[in-house]
């Protein structure tokens, strides 16, 4: 129907599989009643949860299988094996046009490999990277890779700029964002080769936002860029690390706050602004990153969200597909190939007329 967006979702995927998936796809209803949903999974466990939720039975349609992907099982194996899956089955509908997007909170590196599969890459990405958005001192950052490429050249870390860039531009309105690699110091000598070949790519190339330079780690939450770039595997040490000093200082906090009569009453006249505190501090309010550079809206949940972490997955998913978010940054990367294309040949021409000065002389 006319203004429906219809959300392709893994039920079966994360440590809570339909009893976060299913209430999560329900409060996201609740949101956006222009939602619908195709529901993956063992019909067994499912339909009786929709039973609780009548309007989201009657916006969503089951697609029964009894095979899905373990948190355990090697990507590889998950490609041959789990044809069937709901985790694959979920990102053929957006394949063959039935769905919008798709929503996973499963094994992320069969996710991955079965999204680049199966959805292919868009024209000019060689690799898909990860993206999320995390909070700061400012305005929330975007941050790629996360997890999806242990390894990247210069060439990748280049196109998780303009990934980043067009993303940023989509998603937060940014019209011209800026980009920082993330990197173990801020001087041009510092960081593997790769790091420094891929600053010295973007320092020359005209692209949706504006490199301005290497940032350290302690710079992404003082929100000194607007898009952070690294590799999956630094990029995962980051996020995991930022999510568990999220914990230490609740803790702490908490154990201040309880430590004596006088600290438990200052506690309960702070209430409110303890509160704010902590919903600003909730990771689920974060939950959801895109890979970015499939031909395709296909976003992972983290697997151990509960239904409100899984119902932001849903609209983070929704509000990219509404905005026809891929289409853009195939547009982008086109304009992209076309300069490198113009400064090959422009070396080429400098080439061919340097030698043709040392015939002459």
């Amino acid at each position: 129907m006319s203004g429906h967006l219809t959300i392709a979702l893994d039920a079966m995927g994360g440590d809570l599989g339909p009893e976060a998936v299913v209430p999560g796809a329900a409060l996201a209803l609740s949101r956006n009643p222009a939602l619908r949903f195709m529901i993956f999974g063992d019909e067994a466990k499912i339909a009786p949860l929709l039973e609780k939720f009548p309007a989201l039975a009657t916006s969503s349609r089951l697609i029964h299988t009894d095979q899905f992907v373990s948190a355990e099982e090697k990507p590889g194996v998950a490609l041959r094996n789990g044809r069937k899956s709901s985790m694959r089955l979920a990102i053929d509908a957006v394949k063959e046009k039935q769905a919008d997007c798709v929503v996973s909170g499963g094994n992320t590196g069969a996710l991955m490999v079965m999204a680049k599969m199966v959805l292919k890459c868009l024209p000019g990405i060689e690799r898909p990277a990860i993206a999320s958005l995390l909070p700061t001192m400012g305005r929330e950052v975007v941050m790629l890779d996360l997890g999806a490429n242990l390894e990247c050249d210069a060439q990748m870390l280049v196109q998780f700029a303009i990934l980043g860039s067009v993303y940023s531009r989509v998603v937060r309105g940014h019209d011209q964002p800026s980009v920082g690699l993330l990197n173990i110091g801020s001087e041009d000598m510092k960081g593997h080769d790769e790091i420094k070949e891929a600053a010295n790519i973007l320092q020359q190339i005209r692209f949706p936002g504006k490199y301005i330079g290497f940032i350290e780690g302690n710079d992404i939450p003082m929100g000194k860029v607007d898009v952070v770039v690294t590799d999956g595997f630094t990029g995962n040490v980051a996020l995991k690390t930022a999510e568990g000093v999220s914990k230490l200082i609740g803790h702490m906090l908490k154990k201040s706050l309880k430590s004596s009569p006088l600290s438990m009453i200052g506690a309960l006249l702070s209430r409110g602004a303890l509160n704010s505190l902590k919903s600003e501090m909730d990771p689920r309010l974060y939950n959801g990153g895109m890979f970015l550079g499939v031909d395709g809206v296909c976003v992972k949940s983290h697997g151990g969200m509960d239904h409100i972490g899984f119902a932001n997955a849903i609209e983070y998913a929704s509000e990219l597909a509404a905005r026809n978010f891929n289409a853009r940054v195939a547009a982008e990367i086109a304009e992209l190939m076309i300069q490198k294309k113009d400064l090959a040949e422009q070396e080429t021409l400098s080439s061919e007329d340097h030698d043709l000065k040392e015939k002459a002389s």
